[in-house]
């Protein structure tokens, strides 16, 4: 994430990759503020395992493609609503990517973190079966919890 108070918004990705069994790392990368960090972070994700790497950011929202020009690793961005303009900033700025530097975009908010988590899940389910066994699970537990009726 790209600050510290991004966390509120984030930790719901966290949260659900927690819930499906998925190790994760959570850090504050700012494109900004440590662009050493974001570098040494971005350049060395695929040869540290990574296979996905949720970027949530607000304001200018920099860090989500930053980091895609400087990995191959998948990056999900997450705008985080983070300004007076409630994260529509964030938003315009992950979405807008040049061609060739894609960067998935998700929900403003929290909305958007538990969603890339479970994109994330779902890219990575492809190749493991425990995290599809969990990702399953969890689709049929949401399923189960819509009631048919409205009384």
């Amino acid at each position: 994430m790209g600050s510290r108070s991004d966390w509120d918004v984030m930790e719901g990705a966290a949260l659900m990759l927690e819930q499906l069994g998925i190790p994760y790392e959570a850090k504050v990368v700012s494109a900004h503020r440590t662009p050493d960090r974001l570098y040494d972070y971005a350049r060395s994700a695929r040869d540290r395992g990574l296979k996905a790497i949720i970027a949530g950011a607000g304001g200018a929202a920099h860090l989500p493609g930053m980091t895609a020009a400087m990995t191959p690793v998948p990056v999900l961005g997450v705008p985080v609503d983070a300004t007076v303009l409630n994260g529509i900033d964030a938003l315009m700025s992950i979405v807008q990517m040049p061609k060739g530097v894609p960067v998935a975009t998700f929900a403003v908010g929290k909305p958007g973190a538990v969603n890339a988590a479970l994109f994330a899940a779902a890219m990575l389910a492809n190749d493991d079966r425990d995290i599809r066994k969990a990702l399953d699970s969890f689709r049929a537990a949401q399923t189960d919890e819509v009631p048919e009726n409205p009384l």
